[in-house]
Parts: C-alpha cells; structure tokens; sequence
C-alpha cells in the first residue's frame, strides 16, 4: 500500500479525520501484481460514504488469479464532496500510467472499475479526464488521465430521475446545484473521446435502478463508442462477483473474455 499523493492533497481537510474511521488518513493505492498487458484500476463502492472490500479486495484477487495487474483505491468519502473523489480518481490512472514501467504493463492499457458509487467513480473520469479538477503537484501529475476502458458494475450514472440519494448526497449534497447534477449525470458527456466500455446490471436492483446502465450505453452508442452490456434478470444490488447467483456470476467469465479481446492479457 503507497500514498496515492506525494505530499500535496488538493481539498485536504485535517478536520475530517477525527472521529470518521471511514476515511483513512490519507488516499491510498495497493497493487496487486500480475503478467498482464493492461492493469485495471478498482474503485470499490459504498455510496460515497464507505468503500465495500468485496468490491476492491475482492475483484482484485480475482482479477489477479486471470493475470491482470490490478490497483484498489481508497479514495476520499463523505465528508468530503466533490472535486476530491474524482481528484483522487483522475490521481491513481495518472500514478499506474507513471509507473507502468515499474510494473510492466502498458501505459495505453490501463482501464477504471468500480461498482455502485464506485461505478460512478470510474465513470467520471472516464468522461471528465479533459477537465482541471486540481492544480498539478508533481511529476506524476503530468500524466493523462485518461482510462483506455472502463469496467462499470452495476454503476450510479444519473443524478436526476434514476438518482441513487445517497451517492448524490454525500457527493454534491442535498441541495445540490442543478449545474452540479448535470456534471455528475455521466451520460450527458459522453463524447467521441470516451473510453470504450464493459457494463453490467441486474434489471431487479431496487437500489440503483438498470436506466443508470441503460442511460450511458445509450451515450456510448449513440457515439458509436464500443461497449459490451450484460443486463441479469435476477439480482440485488452491491452483489460484487455474486457467486451466491451462479446465472450472474458468469458477469466475470464476459469481463474475462472481453479483457482478452482487447488484449489486456
């Protein structure tokens, strides 16, 4: 485990940490090592507020056992707001495209994942990669951020009518401006430079509904962006590999295969 910033944090708040265990003292990146092409870097979900280990730790191993090199993230949750999260999302691609020779992997080869509020994580540095979101700190901040995939499980997209209240809260608070709804609604900037795409939902998650899924493969293709969709007909929401859902499971079986079509392994 390394500190994701070398000594500069943009938006740090020293008020934050007593008493608030969800939020480590500083954001951190932890590799886990493999022989791939491509590395993936996970952000694990938890509405904005907590970071779900079945969904950083969890994929990682796994992800590890096919060959990829993989990163966990623990980025910044509630209290704080955005532009730190996603400051410390665009921070890690930068930190493993930096370092790819130390690893072997391909600086062109480096896809987000995240699930759920996660999802939304590596969502929005996958459309919002050309914006300045905090002033550089160092060396490695001269690195694109820009993921070459995105990997979104079960993902939070929409701010508005297919909103998840508790990620919208804990990013862009209860009232919200509507300009910051818009900017955080991920398929209204979806462009010809967004990364292709692996997607995947249950159509019976009550808590983030399917439309999210729905909403930025519609973008993506309207774009003629590549992506693969796999939308399960049973399953409740944060189910990360689901292996209690043999149907749904095979989700990693697809991600598998489409990392090998793109030649991540």
């Amino acid at each position: 485990m390394d500190n994701l910033w070398a000594k500069t944090i943009p938006y740090w708040n020293d008020a934050y940490i007593e008493g608030n265990e969800s939020t480590p003292r500083v954001p951190t990146i932890t590799v886990y090592e493999a022989q791939s092409k491509g590395a993936v870097v996970i952000f694990p979900g938890g509405g904005y507020v907590g970071r779900a280990k079945h969904e950083g730790e969890g994929y990682a191993k796994w992800l590890q056992s096919i060959g990829i090199t993989s990163f966990v993230v623990e980025y910044r949750v509630a209290p704080y707001k955005h532009p730190a999260q996603i400051s410390d999302a665009m921070r890690a691609v930068k930190y493993v495209r930096y370092y790819a020779e130390k690893y072997g992997i391909d600086k062109d080869k480096i896809a987000v994942m995240g699930s759920s509020a996660g999802g939304h994580l590596a969502g929005s540095v996958s459309v919002h990669f050309d914006k300045k979101m905090y002033e550089p700190t160092d060396e490695i901040d001269r690195e694109s951020c820009r993921p070459n995939a995105s990997i979104l499980c079960y993902p939070v997209i929409d701010m508005f009518e297919y909103r998840h209240d508790g990620s919208r809260m804990n990013l862009i608070g209860e009232r919200a401006l509507h300009a910051n709804k818009e900017l955080m609604s991920l398929y209204m900037h979806v462009t010809d430079d967004t990364p292709q795409a692996f997607i995947w939902h249950t159509s019976t998650d009550q808590t983030v509904p399917v439309e999210n899924s729905l909403m930025y493969a519609n973008a993506l293709s309207k774009k003629q962006i590549p992506f693969e969709l796999h939308v399960y007909p049973i399953g409740h929401h944060g189910l990360g590999r689901a292996l209690e859902l043999p149907h749904v499971a095979q989700w990693t079986n697809a991600l598998e295969n489409w990392l090998k079509f793109i030649e991540w392994i």
